[in-house]
């Protein structure tokens, strides 16, 4: 289980550092892909596995199904962690998430995610008025707190 927000820096030839904590969890490498909001998805090789094997188990007639797929996996890329703790992201995922100069790496349970710092700031701050009722939403769901 991934948690924690961390900031960090994209350098010049397009690598993030990988948090500590994370790369324990991670290994030597690890699948990133686009993920929701304008953020990157980053998974362990063994939880990418259990979602491919999720997708493989259904229908793919629906229109939204094949549209979300393509949009999921063509963008899906290995990534490997360097002697440094470096992580070379592929020009095109940081191109769809605005990852230039400042980022933030946040642990979602089964996940990392990777946003540019202006857009986390935007989507992270924003709600905050909104977490009561989302909270309660959620409490409904059998998932409170």
């Amino acid at each position: 289980m991934f948690k924690g927000e961390y900031s960090h820096s994209v350098d010049s030839k397009g690598r993030i550092i990988m948090p500590a904590k994370f790369r324990d969890a991670l290994g030597d490498s690890f699948v990133v892909t686009k993920g929701l909001d304008g953020c990157l998805f980053v998974y362990t090789n063994e939880e990418w596995e259990n979602i491919e094997n999720k997708f493989h188990e259904q229908t793919l007639t629906g229109k939204n199904a094949r549209k979300f797929s393509r949009f999921f996996f063509a963008g899906a890329a290995d990534c490997d962690i360097d002697k440094q703790g470096r992580a070379l992201i592929p020009a095109n995922l940081r191109e769809f998430a605005d990852l230039s100069k400042d980022v933030v790496l946040v642990g979602v349970l089964s996940r990392i995610e990777i946003w540019s710092r202006e857009r986390w700031e935007d989507n992270s701050y924003d709600d905050i008025e909104d977490m009561d009722e989302i909270a309660e939403a959620m409490a409904e769901m059998g998932l409170g707190i």
